[in-house]
Parts: C-alpha cells; structure tokens; sequence
C-alpha cells in the first residue's frame, strides 16, 4: 500500500510570540539563585555570554558571582566526639565557576513562550541547541490535534503496520499486564503518575521501529510520557538515575539501555534468511518493507535483499 498523502493541515491563527521570544529557539540560558542569602532573586543568562573570565551582577541586589570568587556560609569545626579535640578547622566556601558550572540549562518555547528545563524538549542534532524548538508538552498538545482528525482505514492501516513489526520481532500474542503495572507499583515510570487500567501505556522499551518485541522489558508510561518516548532508544528520553531503574525494573542491561540504539539481532537474522517469505507475505506494505531494508543497510550494513530470489524492482527505489 503505498504511503498516504498528508490529507490534513493544521491552520494556526492569531498565534502569538512575544517580541523576546522571537528568534529565542535555540538559545540556551543558565539559570540559577543569587548567592546573596538575603536576595531571593533567580538569575537568568545566556550560556553564550558566559565566558571563562566572567562577571555577573545579580540585577536584584548587586551581588556579584565572578570567575575565581567565592561565596561563604559559614565556619566550622570538625571535631573528635571522644575527647573534644579539633581535628580540622575552616570556612564552607562555594566556588563560583563550580556553582554555574553546575547550573540548570534552560531554553524557551517556540509555542507556549515560556523558559523551560532544556530536559523538557526533545533531542533534535541538526537544531545548534541540540533541542527541538517547542516543548513536548507543546508539541505532544499538537500532536493529539492532528490524530484526532485520523480517519478509520488510517487506524486500520496503523493497526497493520505494528502487526508487521510485532511478526518480524517474534512478538508473543499475550503479554502479561498485571505483572507488568505490578513491577511498576501502578505508577508512569517517567512521571510518577499513578494509572489504572486501561489508563496506562505498555512501552516498547527497546523500540519497536528497530526491530525488537515488547516483550523484552516492556516499560509502563502515561499517555503523554508514551507519545514522548516512541521511537526512541532509551538513552535519548531517560537521564542517568531513570536509566539505572529501568534497567533494576525491565531487566534490560545497563549497558544496552546506556549505548546506542542498535536494532535486534536476531530479527535480522531471521529476515535474511527468510526474505521471499517476509516479501511475500507483507507485499502489501512496499513503504515499510524498503524502510526495514534502509534501516538494516544504514545500521548494519547488512542488504537484506541480496539472498532473495525475487524482488519487485519498485522496492529497490
């Protein structure tokens, strides 16, 4: 079947965008608390302005965090509980290049206009700030208006397609689900919101798109935290900790959930071996087919035409 035409546009009307968003997309700030333990102020600046001899004025109060300086909260004295002895003395002493070192990133949104934890947008390599430019609650709010206007066939045809992926990744028909909200303590493993069923999503943890069964370490995520993980391999959604309790939760390996994405072995093999067969029985679906063979010559180098017996010459396009 061959691909739809986009059928659909999504029309935006008296949007707005105030003057200090504009062209904000991919600037990326350091935001941070004054250490004046009198000022309440949050200071905002760009990563770019930050140089390594730098200079920043809280515009609150005047305090000034500097590169070499520091910020003093109190003295202490470390002593010996058995006789009373002082074992070291000194000052608790914040460097500054370390406190803005380790300051939050931030980013506005496109969309909403609002200046967010770069955490909150999506990985985008091609864009300077490596971010996409709306937000993914932005973007996920878009993505419901579109799907909403999905008519019948398109879901059937939806339907399909992860058919296909579930055959070529040796997906079992039956998954256990009280087991799997179970290990989750009924909770969105991304969020923390608690689900019932059928309110939760059951995630590829390893994406379906490279190959392999939910099965392998299904993950539980709400709605929202579902659209924003799809397709995705672990690493480029999850931080560090979230990694390491998926791995304890799924018992995906730390190094798998860490590394790159990497497409299942064992899928492959079984298309290069039995590829009249796959060809034959998803005929129907020439666009998915020269995809699986594009995404296992990209990241393989692997044709998994070269054994077969006959190919339509529109699949090799």
């Amino acid at each position: 079947m061959a691909r739809r035409k986009p059928y659909i546009n999504v029309i935006k009307e008296n949007q707005i965008r105030p003057d200090h968003v504009k062209g904000m997309g991919d600037v990326v700030f350091k935001g941070f608390g004054c250490l004046n333990n009198e000022c309440k102020e949050y200071v905002f600046i760009r990563k770019d302005q930050i140089k390594e001899d730098f200079s920043i004025v809280c515009p609150a109060c005047g305090y000034i965090l500097q590169s070499g300086g520091e910020s003093v909260f109190y003295d202490y004295k470390l002593t010996d509980i058995r006789d009373g002895s002082i074992i070291e003395d000194g000052k608790f002493i914040v460097a500054h290049d370390e406190y803005i070192r380790e300051a939050q990133e931030y980013k506005y949104c496109i969309i909403c206009a609002t200046l967010k934890p770069l955490e909150f947008f999506d990985r985008h390599s091609a864009r300077t700030s490596g971010r996409q430019g709306e937000c993914r609650l932005c973007k996920t709010i878009y993505n419901n208006i579109k799907n909403q206007t999905r008519i019948t066939d398109q879901f059937r045809e939806a339907s399909e397609k992860r058919r296909l992926y579930g055959f070529l990744s040796g997906e079992p028909t039956k998954l256990d689900v009280k087991a799997i909200y179970k290990t989750f303590e009924s909770k969105c493993f991304r969020c923390g919101t608690t689900l019932t069923p059928p309110d939760g999503n059951i995630d590829h943890t390893l994406p379906a798109r490279l190959l392999w069964p939910l099965s392998i370490g299904p993950t539980l995520l709400c709605s929202s935290c579902n659209n924003l993980k799809h397709g995705k391999w672990p690493s480029e959604i999850y931080a560090g900790n979230e990694l390491k309790r998926l791995a304890v939760k799924t018992g995906i390996k730390y190094e798998t959930l860490t590394g790159k994405a990497m497409l299942n072995p064992n899928a492959v093999k079984w298309l290069v071996e039995n590829i009249d067969y796959f060809i034959e029985k998803w005929i129907g679906y020439p666009d998915e087919i020269k995809r699986i063979r594009a995404v296992v010559m990209t990241m393989t180098g692997v044709d998994i035409f070269s054994g077969a017996k006959s190919v339509p010459q529109y699949l090799k396009t």
